[in-house]
């Protein structure tokens, strides 16, 4: 057997403010420091996105995430460094040929119903992904190298793959892979539309949900297994946590300066100031960008995108650079790689190759034939724009994405007369274009999982974008495919950087920038962090409220 793990005591524990980046006054700071955390109280936090389902195995919105792991819980939990420390499972161990893992399973554990986690619980939530495909199908592709789960007893179960698979225990620190109640699986409910027929063994209940309104979670009494690397075991400090749903950024800066919500994220650029080094708020900057960047991914088997000479030019025809800056205001950073810059994968020599070149990609259109204008300045061949349609769900756009989108458009036409047209879609309707592999160009971050899994994910043969897509690139798909088979390690990262050259080269991805969270707080709460696995905030567990002189 090989990479055992055991129990361990993790320090500096990835969930403290240790993981993030916080900036308030020197007072706020020392009053932090020496405060000692309290049980009870209700925190509201203003949040910029409802989720649209809130099943962690039905959901494929990264934002929805860090609200679900209020609930669900994990085999294993992913640490800042990327390795891995016990959870639901108190150990684990992999066959010499990568095909079995083996978990040995805490036994004190339960739902919040009463129901037992057990062996035969992963395997009721593994099969229920696998059966349910097509309402599953973001979770079911962390489990598509998956052979069979078997429950050898109540505290040890193998999953078993089909082949290797080296991004493996980065899909089981998940939210997507953690686990619902057998009950709840078997009911009739409806567990997008969460409330209390969504049943985990988290640190809080799903009691109540108002569509359009808040979502509201109070605290399970017999929560005793927090990972190895929280700040404290036993159940969570707040008796109850409330998310409003607050999608306006001026609406969320407005409620937290008027003392109706206690906690923000999503705080733009321009109304950072409010909170930073102001006294009675803190400023949180956290992780957002370990994993993927915020990219254009471009549909390279449609037509216009099907010629390499209009993707390089939709690629070099604008200023990342100026464009991220401008609108950002130097929170984050341009993209290069669609990998993370805080990822040990990421492509590093990719750096300064590309973007900004626009006589370039005027000389690669007019090679490619698109030599007229039309009365709007767009270029045009054979009586046709030269259109590439961003389709963008509605319930994914934050981050003052959209503004980005349509500022890389007034860019394009100007600079090489391309029309890059913003279409807002439903969730829906982005599914039916990936199923008949009819989709033009997808801008997305990778909900936080290993770069093979990503790489796979977004450009490999049977991801979510590409599954549909018949004439995919051979070569890259089988360069992809390797990477998952083989072992964590130099050769790895290697074949990972390589893939990442070729997808920039080829254009098949447009790297924008590397997304960052942004929270802020009153001076009055404590224990805001950020979890890797989420590549996001943290769940309410380890949030307390220090109620001195607050009636």
């Amino acid at each position: 057997m090989r990479h055992a793990a055991t129990a361990l005591v993790v320090l500096g524990a990835v969930v403290s403010l240790a993981a993030c980046k916080q900036s308030n006054s020197a007072q706020t700071a020392q009053q932090s420091a020496a405060a000692k955390p309290v049980s009870g109280g209700t925190l509201t936090w203003g949040v910029t996105t409802e989720p649209a389902c809130f099943d962690p195995h039905r959901s494929s919105q990264q934002n929805a995430f860090w609200v679900i792991r209020n609930y669900v819980d994990s085999l294993i939990y992913k640490q800042r460094d990327g390795s891995y420390s016990p959870w639901l499972a108190k150990s684990w161990s992999v066959s010499d040929d990568g095909k079995t893992y083996t978990f040995n399973l805490r036994d004190d554990v339960h739902f919040s119903d009463g129901t037992p986690f057990d062996a035969q619980a992963v395997k009721a939530n593994f099969d229920y992904i696998i059966a349910n495909v097509a309402t599953t199908a973001s979770s079911a592709a962390l489990l598509a190298r998956l052979d069979h789960v078997e429950a050898v007893s109540p505290s040890v179960v193998h999953i078993v793959l089909k082949q290797a698979d080296s991004t493996l225990l980065a899909s089981l620190s998940s939210v997507s892979l953690g686990f619902i109640s057998p009950k709840a699986l078997a009911s009739n409910h409806d567990l997008c539309a969460g409330g209390p027929g969504i049943v985990g063994t988290g640190p809080f209940v799903f009691s109540a949900y108002q569509r359009g309104q808040s979502a509201t979670f109070t605290r399970n009494p017999d929560y005793r297994w927090a990972p190895a690397a929280a700040q404290h075991q036993g159940p969570a400090w707040l008796d109850k946590v409330v998310y409003r749903f607050l999608p306006e950024a001026s609406v969320r800066t407005g409620a937290l300066s008027s003392g109706q919500v206690d906690l923000i994220e999503g705080v733009q650029p321009t109304d950072a100031s409010v909170f930073d080094h102001v006294d009675g708020f803190q400023f949180f900057t956290g992780p957002s960008a370990a994993t993927t960047s915020f990219t254009l991914n471009v549909n390279y088997t449609v037509w216009p995108t099907d010629d390499v000479r209009v993707r390089r030019a939709l690629r070099d025809g604008f200023d990342v650079d100026g464009i991220v800056k401008g609108i950002y205001l130097g929170t984050v950073g341009r993209a290069w790689s669609n990998i993370g810059p805080d990822n040990p994968d990421y492509a590093k020599s990719l750096q300064g190759s590309w973007g900004n070149k626009t006589a370039e990609a005027n000389h690669l259109l007019d090679e490619a034939g698109w030599t007229t204008r039309d009365s709007d300045g767009f270029r045009m061949k054979d009586g046709k724009r030269l259109t590439i349609e961003v389709g963008y769900p509605q319930p994914y756009v934050r981050d003052s994405r959209d503004v980005l989108i349509h500022s890389i458009q007034s860019a394009l036409r100007q600079n090489v007369g391309l029309d890059l047209r913003l279409r807002f879609t439903t969730a829906g309707e982005f599914e039916n274009q990936k199923q008949t592999g009819r989709w033009s160009a997808y801008p997305n971050t990778e909900n936080a999982s290993d770069a093979a899994f990503e790489l796979w994910d977004n450009l490999g043969d049977a991801g979510f974008l590409y599954r549909a897509v018949t004439a995919r690139d051979a070569i890259l798909a089988g360069k992809i495919n390797e990477a998952r088979r083989l072992p964590v390690g130099e050769q790895r990262r290697k074949l990972l950087a390589e893939i990442q050259q070729y997808a920039v080269e080829q254009a098949y991805v447009v790297p924008l920038y590397t997304p960052q969270y942004h929270l802020a707080a009153k001076a009055s709460v404590h224990g805001v962090g950020f979890e890797p696995s989420l590549d996001g905030p943290s769940s309410a567990y380890e949030l307390w409220i220090d109620r001195q002189g607050v009636s």
